[in-house]
């Protein structure tokens, strides 16, 4: 049956469309779930994640039924790649987050027949394993660092180590690794020190 000469419903294209996107959507969900989100800071992006896998999939999966130019379909999947938001500078590993999810839709929607479904999962399982081992694993404990305006100069003597370090954890709420102090502002009595602290 069709509707103004466009089939009405096709049950095995249909099925087929769902199959992948539920394939997609949950390696979707375990990358930027559980891999990727950490603090509620991140919720954002997370829901850019999901707009964007989700609908590169759809138009990557409907637009591999028209035939169109080599060159339309890459500057098409340009824009996606080089897109940015012009409030802000999204990060370094948001982008690469978000291109893992424009590719891994990429992936899920274009395949066919030439690609069985062991080939697309093992795919799918070696981008989120291969994410889960770098973010999580070997670069999860990597010392991230803070700069902060401190008043209480009279504790950055080096022999009070120990009742700076401790004021600095109980005012931040962070473990502290270690610290380093800067420039020094007699005038206005604060001192500007960068701590170092591990993210998990």
């Amino acid at each position: 049956m069709e509707l103004f000469g466009i089939e009405l419903f096709d049950k095995q294209d249909l099925i087929k469309l769902l199959f992948k996107f539920a394939i997609n959507l949950g390696f979707l969900v375990i990358i930027v779930r559980y891999i990727y989100y950490k603090t509620k800071d991140e919720k954002d992006y997370v829901f850019t994640f999901f707009m964007f896998n989700i609908l590169t999939f759809l138009i990557c999966y409907l637009l591999r039924k028209v035939p169109i130019e080599m060159g339309f379909a890459l500057g098409l999947f340009a824009v996606f790649g080089i897109l940015r938001y012009r409030t802000e500078t999204v990060p370094i590993r948001q982008m690469t987050y978000l291109f893992i999810v424009i590719g891994l839709s990429m992936i899920n929607s274009l395949s066919n027949k030439s690609i069985s479904w062991v080939e697309i999962l093992m795919a799918n399982s070696i981008i989120a394993g291969v994410t889960f081992v770098i973010d999580k694993l070997l670069f999860n404990n990597v010392l991230k660092r803070k700069s902060i305006i401190y008043e209480r100069i009279d504790l950055i003597k080096p022999e009070h180590h120990e009742a700076l370090l401790s004021d600095l954890e109980s005012r931040t709420g962070i473990a502290i690794h270690s610290y380093e102090i800067g420039a020094i502002d007699f005038l206005r009595d604060t001192a500007k020190i960068t701590i170092y602290y591990r993210s998990y």
